[in-house]
């Protein structure tokens, strides 16, 4: 099978600096002891880059975006992109409303990235703010089918907060699919991307989706938010494809850190359904592999 991976965390070493600092944590010695058995990547973020090209080789996987996953990373990303050299897609984890939120999206389009990631419970605000809108519009008319907004809604576990001593109180309200509506309406030839089928408001993003033929679901991560609605994955994948259909389908695995690598349990866990439900092949293919081709004009 064909595959392409529309959701993986570039945890550099900038990352884990950035990380490290929010922490307070000011010794290599007790980050290496914090990450405890994660590997800490060299400061140089094409080594890494280099290293993911190697997994994504053995694992067979063609293509695969890469998200800058906090804000002041984007020139990693945009570093394992160039090395790629075709072969990532370069997300950026955006704060619209930080002081110099135009100066970083522009900034970071030109570097080569391609989609903006809002975390709006993360930073706090709503989606509806202006200065989003201001953002959205640059994104839609930077290269028209280029770009793309990444929107997290929904529950927001970050475990790599957590293993470095961070909180993650991050306010749910701000997280409801719906919010993001207008703005697809608004600008309906730009890509919306909700990660995890929306992450608890599964039916909101299912709504969502339904009425705006720009906004796609990304299947990645182990999805815990399943047992709060009283769901299995076969259930989610059935529901999704009778309301939204394979086309607007993004297969993802949320990987990030090393050794463990590419998130294959994923792929497997995500197969299996779709052998369950006896999911066409034509549709099999687009969901693992040529949506994300098509959304970002891989040739």
């Amino acid at each position: 099978m064909r595959v392409s991976d529309a959701h993986i965390h570039f945890f550099s070493h900038r990352f884990f600096e950035l990380l490290a600092a929010a922490a307070d944590i000011h010794s290599k010695d007790t980050l290496t002891a914090r990450l405890y058995g994660w590997e800490l990547p060299t400061p140089d973020p094409t080594a890494l880059a280099d290293v993911w090209i190697d997994e994504l080789d053995r694992n067979q996987v063609e293509h695969a975006a890469l998200i800058a996953t906090i804000p002041g990373d984007e020139s990693s990303v945009a570093a394992a992109v160039r090395r790629g050299a075709g072969r990532f897609v370069g997300y950026f984890m955006f704060n619209p409303v930080a002081p110099d939120a135009l100066e970083t999206l522009q900034r970071s389009l030109d570097s080569g990235l391609r989609c903006a990631a809002f975390f709006p419970a993360m930073h706090g605000y709503e989606m509806t703010d202006p200065r989003v809108a201001g953002a959205i519009r640059i994104l839609d008319e930077w290269k028209p089918g280029r770009t793309a907004a990444f929107v997290h809604c929904g529950l927001l576990k970050v475990g790599v907060r957590k293993r470095v001593g961070l909180s993650s109180n991050f306010d749910l309200r701000l997280s409801n699919p719906v919010s993001i509506h207008g703005l697809a309406l608004r600008h309906p030839n730009l890509p919306f991307i909700i990660p995890h089928f929306g992450a608890g408001y599964f039916r909101e993003a299912l709504m969502v989706a339904s009425s705006s033929p720009n906004v796609y679901l990304d299947t990645s991560s182990s999805n815990e938010w399943m047992a709060i609605e009283g769901l299995t994955l076969e259930q989610v994948f059935a529901r999704t494809l009778s309301v939204v259909g394979a086309k607007r389908l993004l297969f993802g695995t949320d990987s990030s850190f090393f050794p463990r690598g590419w998130n294959g349990s994923i792929f497997d866990a995500q197969t299996r359904v779709m052998d369950h439900l006896k999911v066409a092949e034509d549709d099999v293919e687009r969901i693992f592999c040529d949506n994300f081709r098509e959304l970002f004009a891989i040739g």
